[in-house]
């Protein structure tokens, strides 16, 4: 029995337009997301712009973007080696630590340089202390293991210094954020502490009243701001369409506007040389010491 010649044509015509149909109901949706990874250089106070920054990058890589914060630099590259991130803003130190597995994909630009400091604070009703040394014996407050400004470079110091990290301060403990080091020193929990230059600065806008709280007695040399990375693995065309948009925030009034609430100016793609500093501390310190947590 033959069909009808205009039920076949039906049914060809439905055949060559269903992938089509199929793709068009599917949506940007089914696209595989963009998976970021956030650490606690970015701070709390501004998660009320995650949601636009989200959506910003969304409309410029025409793909769902997903951001994932942890409390901790560990728990973000664990996230990555274990490729259930492909992108994350995270701190110089674990950079270098695990270049191997990671690719630069763009710098922060903050104060018109891709750099940072560290600070070395006080409470503000300490006005005798004026350096590291002076703090012997007392009680200090780190950031995070694994940050750069907050653990590595006041290790460093004081092993230039002669003195052994573990045995120098009284007691020393981690905060596992940069924020809550000011705050432990502006509550007189520590009696000094160490923190991210770009973090405090940023507290100063927008509490001052908490970091009125500290002093600054010493702060660092520049080193390479906090870097965003793609994990190996990653496709090169996905790395060069975020990198793309990030390089391009400051060239739009919208991306403008998101930087300035980060507090920030740009973002460049950046040299690993960047990094030298934090790569030589790195092995200075792990050559001298075991790295363990006070």
């Amino acid at each position: 029995m033959k069909r009808p010649r205009h039920l076949a044509l039906a049914m060809i015509l439905f055949a060559w337009l269903a992938p089509a149909m199929a793709l068009a109901q599917s949506g940007p949706t089914a696209l595989e997301p963009v998976r970021i990874g956030l650490t606690p250089v970015f701070l709390d106070d501004l998660t009320a712009s995650l949601e636009r920054w989200r959506s910003y990058l969304e409309q410029r890589l025409q793909r769902p973007v997903v951001f994932t914060q942890r409390a901790n630099y560990r728990a973000i590259i664990d996230l990555l080696l274990e490729k259930k991130l492909d992108f994350a803003w995270i701190c110089g130190y674990p950079y270098t630590r695990y270049a191997s597995w990671l690719q630069l994909l763009a710098v922060p630009v903050y104060q018109d340089q891709p750099l940072y400091r560290s600070y070395l604070i006080v409470p503000a009703a300490d006005t005798r202390t004026q350096s590291l040394a002076e703090l012997r014996g007392k009680v200090f407050a780190y950031a995070d293991p694994d940050s750069n400004s907050g653990y590595l470079v006041t290790q460093y110091r004081l092993l230039q210094m002669g003195a052994d990290p573990q045995r120098f301060f009284r007691k020393a403990f981690f905060t596992w954020a940069h924020r809550k080091v000011v705050e432990a020193v502006a509550a007189g929990l520590a009696d000094g502490g160490a923190v991210d230059g770009y973090v405090w600065d940023t507290l100063a806008k927008l509490h001052p009243e908490l970091t009125a709280q500290t002093r600054i007695v010493e702060t660092s040399p520049t080193y390479g701001f906090p870097p965003f990375v793609a994990r190996t693995g990653v496709a090169q065309s996905a790395v060069a369409a975020l990198r793309s948009v990030l390089l391009g925030m400051h060239a739009d009034p919208e991306g403008r506007l998101l930087l300035e609430r980060l507090n920030l100016d740009g973002f460049i793609a950046g040299e690993p040389a960047l990094f030298g500093e934090i790569a030589q501390m790195k092995t200075y310190v792990m050559g001298k010491t075991r790295v363990t947590q006070p």
